[in-house]
This record gives structure tokens, C-alpha cells and sequence, in this order.
């Protein structure tokens, strides 16, 4: 009775012994792959934080004619005209009825 116990005490031990690199990559992997995801919700935190900033600024800018002489895209038609014509664009597009699909 006592050699059964101690062979199954060292077959216990040799697997955990043989199996440890499998095991430690596993636990590896998981914690990676936490970590990822939470690295990848601070960079999305992070960039809608400097989007809305960089949105104020931006208006900001617009409004008091702060700007780093970059002209080409709101340089044409003096840059405000497009501006709105861009967002009376974007109003009609959403205000269109579109058609019901039966």
C-alpha cells in the first residue's frame, strides 16, 4: 500500500515536472492577450480623447483664425463657403426620404 502511494506522489511530480513549459506557456499566452486588450482600450480611450480636443481646437481655430497656414483643403472658396456647403451636403443626404424595400 505505501509504494502505491509514493509511485503515484512521483508520477503526479514528473508530470508537472514534463508538462510545466506547456503550462507556463498557456498562462503566458492568456496574460498576453489580457494585456493586449486592455492596452487596446486605453489606445481607444486615448484617441477619442485627442479627437474631441483636436475637434475643439479645430473650431476654435476656424472661429478666431488660428491656423498653421495648411490651405489646401478649406483654402478654396474661402474656406468657411465650403465649410458650409459641405454640411448643407451632409443635411440633405440624411434628410433624404429613402425608398421602403418590400
Amino acid at each position: 500500500m505505501q509504494t502505491r502511494s509514493s509511485t503515484s506522489t512521483v508520477l503526479i511530480a514528473l508530470i508537472i515536472l514534463f508538462t510545466f513549459p506547456l503550462w507556463i506557456g498557456l498562462i503566458g499566452g492568456a496574460f498576453g492577450i489580457v494585456m493586449g486588450v486592455f492596452g487596446a482600450l486605453i489606445g481607444l480611450f486615448a484617441g477619442l480623447f485627442g479627437a474631441m480636443f483636436g475637434a475643439i481646437g479645430a473650431l476654435f481655430g476656424w472661429f478666431f483664425d488660428w491656423h498653421w497656414h495648411f490651405d489646401w483643403p478649406f483654402g478654396f472658396f474661402n474656406g468657411k463657403v465650403l465649410f458650409f456647403i459641405l454640411i448643407v451636403v451632409v443635411v440633405v443626404m440624411i434628410s433624404k426620404p429613402r425608398p421602403v424595400r418590400k
